[in-house]
């Protein structure tokens, strides 16, 4: 089991993407996972929630219960894991890690801020831990509204998170700004490459335009 940086045996690399709901990361962690290249491979996170639209277990999360949530928290089954908000959990196990790096890949965080920045802490030099950063706040409550899938409510409490998430982007190694989505998966892309040793031979070469 994982205990902490000094006792792993994998080879592969903490790919970390975080912000506030709604800033376009979970588009960006998509993008890299189609990137054969690049040896990626997606941390299902665990929560206490229930599921929304057409989500499924084992694919989008892994949906537990808030019982056994907190049982597992108290068997140190987690990597990391935060009470987002009140009996609201989302956590990595560490199994889900070791299942990916056991198959010589390495792993990607689509990850609430605080998650991300504690895996850092606990893997200082093989995580690459990056904010997606949007144009505002209020770009933010747009987008939110957009998905049609909260209340109103939930929504403004996501908002009024999302403000005091923005404060913590310079503790990130990398931030991109998602003001146009081509350039910030294009920027994203470069990034991972670069931090999971991909040279440019490797990397798929662009086509070239005619004219």
């Amino acid at each position: 089991m994982i205990a902490d940086s000094t006792s792993t045996k994998h080879k592969g690399k903490l790919l970390v993407f975080s912000a506030p709901s709604g800033s376009g990361k979970t588009t960006i962690v998509r993008h890299l996972l189609g990137l054969d290249h690049l040896n990626l491979e997606f941390s299902i996170s665990a929560t206490s929630r229930g599921k929304r639209g057409e989500e499924k277990d084992g694919k989008d999360y892994y949906f537990i219960s808030t019982r056994e949530f907190k049982d597992k928290i108290k068997n140190d089954e987690f990597l990391e894991w935060e009470e987002v908000y009140r009996d609201n959990f989302y956590g990595t196990l560490k199994t889900e890690v070791e299942r990916i790096w056991a198959k010589g890949k390495h792993v990607i965080f689509d990850i609430d801020v605080v998650g991300g920045l504690r895996i850092k802490k606990k893997f200082p030099e093989e995580t690459l831990a990056v904010f997606v950063k949007p144009p505002s706040v209020d770009e933010l409550k747009i987008r939110l509204k957009k998905r049609s899938t909260e209340s109103e409510d939930k929504i403004n409490m996501r908002v009024a998170k999302a403000s005091v998430e923005m404060a913590t982007a310079p503790q990130f190694d990398k931030i991109i700004k998602n003001y146009d989505l081509d350039v910030a998966l294009k920027e994203a892309e470069e990034l991972v490459a670069d931090f999971v040793g991909v040279n440019r031979n490797q990397r798929p070469q662009a086509k070239e335009k005619r004219y």
